[in-house]
């Protein structure tokens, strides 16, 4: 099967599986379960729970699909992120 030929849906991680797998509900009110595109996981993507993302699913399997893109959350970065402690010498 080519890869033109696969259905992009929108949806909403609602629950992370640990073996993984992610549960999504897409905006058409079905839920279904999905995975990581293999670049996502080169690249260390991570999704969590109300993330918004596109999954691809083939037409003949309806129930699961594969995450391919993370849509940019507009929430700020958390606090502490990315920024060193002073060392105090005592």
């Amino acid at each position: 099967m080519a890869k033109e030929e696969l259905l992009e849906f929108d949806g909403t991680v609602t629950e992370v599986l640990p073996d993984g797998n992610f549960r999504v509900k897409l905006d058409n009110d079905h839920e279904i379960l999905a995975y990581t595109a293999g670049k996502m996981r080169k690249f260390r993507i991570r999704t969590g729970v109300g993330d918004r993302v596109v999954v691809e699913m083939s037409p003949y399997d309806l129930q699961r699909g594969r995450i391919s893109f993370r849509h940019k959350s507009a929430a700020p970065p958390m606090i502490g992120s990315g920024q060193r402690r002073p060392q105090y010498r005592r």
